[in-house]
């Protein structure tokens, strides 16, 4: 058995056992509620609602109440310079529809269960484990860096070579200037005979 049922201004056809995620409803999270706008009930018998069906219901638990993934929102006029940028997240309610009832009696209930979760505690858990983790990197690090004192005073040593290596090649480019020096004596000399 199936129902077309109408919630937020649309439409939307289930069974027992579908999730589904519909538009915000304000309802608590695992509660269990009845959606009493039907439009039609198929299956064996058909029941066409006018505009509505009588005496139907399709029960559902809230399973989820959260926000969809980001929407980029971009606006451009060309040549004209305008340019409008934007995102957007829309509020959803995720449903777990447990059963339908047809006006004559008839139930169609789905055997699984409703997985409910909370997002806002999933999200804090979420930090609390990256905090941990973080906490536990920097202790990390910080017994590394107890056990390597000998080691930095190593690494001072090694760079003292490497200043003598420039100061090296400072000391020729000091003997050119002293020969382009005598160079600029000699040819005064010349000069002056």
């Amino acid at each position: 058995m199936y129902a077309i049922i109408k919630t937020g201004g649309k439409q939307y056809k289930v069974q027992a056992g579908d999730v589904l995620q519909i538009e915000k409803l304000d309802q608590e999270l695992g509660s269990e509620f009845n959606i009493d706008q039907i439009l039609m009930i198929g299956g064996d018998k058909a029941h066409v609602g006018t505009p509505t069906v009588k005496n139907a219901k399709v029960t559902a638990v809230v399973t989820k109440q959260a926000r969809t993934k980001k929407v980029i929102v971009f606006k451009k006029k060309r040549r004209q310079g305008y340019r409008k940028f934007a995102t957007h997240k829309q509020d959803f309610t995720e449903i777990f529809v447990k059963s339908i009832t047809s006006p004559d009696g008839q139930v169609s209930k789905s055997d699984a269960t409703p997985d409910v979760r909370d997002i806002a505690q999933l999200r804090q858990d979420r930090i609390q484990q990256k905090i941990a983790d973080h906490k536990a990197r920097v202790s990390a690090t910080n017994a590394d860096v107890e056990e390597a004192p000998a080691s930095k005073k190593a690494k001072p040593a090694a760079k003292k070579p490497a200043k003598k290596a420039a100061a090296k090649k400072a000391k020729p480019a000091s003997k050119r200037s002293a020969k382009t020096a005598a160079k600029k004596a000699a040819k005064k000399t010349k000069s002056k005979k």
